[in-house]
């Protein structure tokens, strides 16, 4: 929990630096702008258990349909308001909470580097974070890293981190983290004999 709240507070630095025009720039999430992006992270912080279940029910208990209720529900507001929002919610509640706070920490470092990374704005992820991470993104649900990864060996070269069997695929922690989270287009920046299979998924699912 205290390293996914380090990770909210560390996009809330970078928040407060950007300008209205970073806000519409498109980020890594196919169809959404840096303040979708925002205001998807925050989507789930003020919801109680049922309302947490009305947002199922209304997505038909499917995460992209449930993604976009969230979206729809906070889309409206602008970034000042994202600002606050984040604010009062550094550490998770609720659905991002679970886990001890894997949620909010996988969620944070994925959808961070999704605004970063389009702006031309890259930092040094940090290790502790990445470590916490990697092996739950691959069994998160909804992230489904453990498909993209299933018969793949995956080697962080700036981290002892290793998992799987058969092709590898190698590279910096932070790229096998967007790459397994469906990021197509980070799989560039890996190499090894499974690469192009780890691309082919990430566009896939």
């Amino acid at each position: 929990m205290a390293l996914a709240r380090a990770e909210r507070a560390d996009l809330a630095d970078l928040l407060a630096t950007l300008t209205p025009e970073q806000w519409e720039v498109p980020s890594l999430c196919a169809g959404w702008r840096v303040r979708d992006v925002v205001a998807h992270l925050l989507s789930y912080e003020e919801l109680d258990g049922r309302g947490l279940l009305r947002r199922l029910v209304r997505g038909r208990f499917t995460p992209g349909r449930i993604n976009a209720v969230g979206l729809a529900d906070n889309g409206a507001h602008d970034p000042e308001e994202l600002r606050a929002l984040l604010a009062r919610h550094l550490t998770p509640r609720g659905l991002t909470a679970a886990f001890g706070g894997r949620i909010g920490l996988v969620d944070g470092l994925i959808h961070h580097q999704d605004i970063r990374r389009p702006l031309g704005l890259p930092r040094e992820v940090p290790a502790e974070r990445l470590r916490q991470a990697l092996p739950f993104a691959l069994y998160a649900p909804v992230i489904r890293g453990a498909l993209r990864a299933r018969g793949l060996r995956l080697v962080a070269t700036d981290l002892d981190w290793t998992h799987g069997r058969g092709p590898e695929v190698r590279g910096k922690a932070e790229a096998l983290l967007l790459a397994i989270a469906g990021r197509a287009s980070v799989v560039d920046e890996l190499s090894g004999e499974g690469q192009a299979e780890l691309k082919r998924r990430s566009r896939r699912w």
